[in-house]
């Protein structure tokens, strides 16, 4: 039985590696995903064999070249369609950063990861002290209307911070870089600040020109 409160000793030394390009997984957030590719459905099926039921998420950054720091979910949630497709939800657990390559006979990738830098994520839920949320709410409405997008805000309102902050991050469009970025802000204050910074740089066209929404 996998601990409900995991230790490093807890984590396995090697998991699947999912490269999803613009997906973003973060502690305690959960992420919904349509897995299609045989490959992939493959390591579903492998997934579940194991009591800790963890996919590591990685950015790639071109056709073999991947991020060096991810994020591990437990799959928590499986179906499965009539032509054999899986709607899966992972929940952050932890981020990790990859080692070498396991050569095996998978047709998906695995790593061997290091937990020990990211051990703080398996501490408990962060506070943001210092978060205004009317002004996050404010900028972050501005940025999604003026690409016809839009949030559950009524959901988010009695949000505690840290899954307010996650879900933003994992909910606005941005590139895969910064997407990356928010990933690796060591702290939750951070990846708001840096939510922050790159929404504002988006609004005024990344040129310091405001964008009229």
């Amino acid at each position: 039985m996998f601990p409900l409160r995991p230790s490093l000793a807890d984590l396995p030394g090697t998991i699947p590696v999912f490269p999803l390009p613009g997906a973003l997984l973060l502690p305690r957030a959960r992420l919904p995903l349509h897995i299609f590719e045989p490959r992939y459905l493959a390591m579903i099926d492998d997934c579940l064999k194991h009591p800790h039921r963890l996919i590591g998420m990685v950015c790639p950054l071109g056709e073999d070249r991947l991020s060096t720091i991810g994020c591990a979910g437990r799959l928590v949630q499986l179906g499965e369609t009539d032509d054999r497709r899986y709607m899966v939800t992972l929940a952050g657990l932890t981020r990790f950063r990859m080692g070498g390559e396991v050569e095996g006979f998978t047709p998906y990738r695995r790593f061997n990861v290091d937990w020990s830098p990211f051990e703080r994520d398996l501490g408990g839920p962060e506070e943001d002290r210092g978060l205004d949320r009317p002004a996050l709410f404010s900028l972050i409405s501005r940025y999604l209307a003026g690409r016809d997008l839009t949030a559950d805000w009524k959901g988010l309102e009695a949000a505690p911070d840290e899954i307010l902050i996650n879900s933003l991050s994992m909910l606005v469009p941005l590139s895969p870089e910064d997407r990356q970025a928010l990933l690796e802000t060591p702290d939750l204050t951070t990846r708001r600040e840096t939510l922050v910074t790159l929404v504002e740089f988006a609004l005024r066209g990344g040129n310091g020109d405001e964008v009229l929404q």
